[in-house]
């Protein structure tokens, strides 16, 4: 079977779902708390990229999910056993329910379908969120990961989906992180290791041939 074949095989609209990881304007925003990470996810066009695919996933009807991390202004129920999780704490934009930083940023367009999922502590978007009951409730077989960062929550996200059942699949160039010549590198050394990577005009290639070449 040609590789092309397998990728539509596994990113069958009925059984794909795809993933945003913290694309919200907190962190990938105009007014990150993550500026360097931010201007990487833009000047990439990683970002673009990934409105590119989650408009092109409502067009195919494959269900959207956008993981988005909060934190509560008193800090009740977060983590605090890493360092990353003490640094957030004295960053001058703060991840609070209800803000814009907890918004999903544009240039992605939510829609009344998606399914937004938001969680309080830990480093993963699916482990301790219901992430992984939504998708099985919805009969997903296979995972579409993007969004921020490679060198956190996309690899937490990647393990947890294979972990729990799941095809993951990374679109390479829907993904961002820092310094820039890390993503590639964890890429190639970890990513593709368990997941299926691919990139972003290929799975929109796929999901047009489902709909009839439209």
């Amino acid at each position: 079977m040609s590789s092309a074949e397998t990728l539509r095989k596994l990113l069958d609209p009925a059984t794909t779902a795809l993933l945003t990881v913290e694309c919200q304007e907190g962190v990938v925003g105009t007014d990150s708390a993550l500026p360097e990470l931010a201007e990487q996810a833009r000047a990439s066009g990683a970002l673009d990229r990934v409105a590119r695919l989650v408009d092109a996933a409502h067009h195919a009807s494959v269900q959207v999910l956008h993981a988005v991390a909060e934190r509560r202004p008193d800090g009740r129920g977060a983590s605090r056993n890493a360092r990353l999780f003490r640094a957030a704490e004295r960053l001058p934009v703060h991840q609070y329910p209800g803000t814009r930083a907890t918004r999903v940023a544009a240039p992605i367009e939510v829609t009344d379908d998606d399914m937004v999922v938001r969680r309080l502590h830990g480093l993963s978007p699916i482990a301790g969120t219901d992430v992984d009951a939504l998708l099985r409730n919805l009969g997903c077989r296979t995972l579409i990961v993007t969004g921020v960062s490679a060198n956190v929550a996309i690899p937490n996200a990647v393990f947890d989906a294979v972990n729990l059942g799941y095809t993951a699949v990374v679109p390479e160039d829907a993904i961002a992180g820092v310094p820039a010549d890390y993503v590639p590198a964890v890429v190639r050394n970890t990513l593709a290791l368990v997941a299926t990577v691919t990139a972003t005009e290929d799975v929109l290639g796929v999901w047009r041939q489902h709909r009839g070449g439209v």
